[in-house]
């Protein structure tokens, strides 16, 4: 029985696998990197070592195979130790074994397992979909000098002719700064006469605002008749929410708008999360409210919910 395919798939999971009686693949994160030479970019990924000490059967090896087969752990782990014997004796003919996607496995001179990992694979899921790339180097100083090399060959030189053809930039020049500081210095003189003209405008206003009150005082023969404010104040422990609003100022902007569109919308209040809840109606039938509920969500909005609460 082959072994690699198993061990494959667990070491995407798990940072150690170890095959009974024979040693352990364990797995080591490692960040990505850049080749200074070559300029590769190589993305995360785990590094594969091999240690022949851990050999202790911890059954994660042999209960997947006999999840993975259907059969007995007891037949699992008989494979596992036939499959071991072979590997070991490979091993002391001097052969190489070959764990396909995992790596190679010889003995030294000592009778030490030597291990060679494979880079076919990148056992971290994490950066799955990613592959290396070349960057190619920049070669900003390159054309510098070449531009260099250029400016030796042909020199650019500006004559005596050149500079004085153009006179009119300096007077321009002048003139620019001039116009910019009258233009500052008229602009502060138009501000200062509207904030004069206007306050002497609020000042007539609030005459004539004052004569208003005072002949308003003395004519009282024909008084005004009394005006009636029907107000209609909402209460109920049934509230429909229309939305919960961060800043207050969004709250106050949802209200206006479904007032526009004809609810009796309202704030009542900061929820347990800080938010401002705004609420289409409130009701004191639950039944009404419901009825309310079903038309809002099947006419405006279906978010909408009910919300069970005694206001102070």
């Amino acid at each position: 029985m082959q072994l690699e395919p198993y061990i494959s798939d667990l070491l995407y999971r798990y940072e150690c696998v170890t095959i009974p009686e024979f040693g352990s693949f364990l797995t080591r994160r490692v960040s990505a990197t850049i080749h200074e030479s070559t300029h590769a970019f190589y993305p995360p990924k785990k590094i594969l070592s091999f240690n022949e000490q851990i050999q202790k059967n911890d059954g994660l090896l042999t209960h997947y195979i006999a999840d993975v087969e259907k059969i007995p752990y007891e037949e699992a782990s008989q494979r596992i130790k036939k499959r071991v014997k072979y590997l070991k004796s490979y091993l002391v003919e001097g052969e190489t074994l070959d764990f396909q996607n995992i790596g190679s496995l010889s003995l030294n001179t000592e009778g030490k397992i030597l291990f060679e990992p494979s880079y076919h694979l990148n056992y971290l899921t994490d950066a799955f979909g990613l592959s290396q790339f070349v960057s190619h180097e920049v070669t900003r100083e390159t054309y510098k000098e070449s531009v260099e090399d250029i400016e030796k060959v042909v020199p650019i030189a500006v004559t005596p002719e050149r500079r004085k053809s153009r006179p009119y930039l300096k007077y321009a020049a002048v003139a620019l700064i001039a116009l910019t500081v009258g233009g500052l210095g008229a602009s502060k003189f138009y501000v200062d006469n509207i904030n004069e003209h206007n306050k002497l405008a609020q000042e007539q206003a609030n005459e004539a605002l004052e004569n208003k009150i005072q002949e308003a005082t003395f004519v009282i023969d024909n008084p005004l008749p009394a005006v009636t404010l029907n107000i209609t104040k909402q209460s109920g422990n049934y509230h429909i929410i229309a939305g919960a609003f961060r800043i207050e100022e969004n709250s106050d902007k949802k209200v206006s708008q479904l007032k526009d569109q004809g609810f009796k919308a309202r704030k009542i209040g900061v929820n347990k999360y800080g938010l401002h809840e705004v609420v289409y109606a409130s009701y004191e039938d639950r039944l009404e409210a419901l009825a309310a509920l079903r038309d809002i969500k099947r006419t405006h909005n279906s978010d909408a919910w009910l919300l069970v609460k005694e206001l102070d």
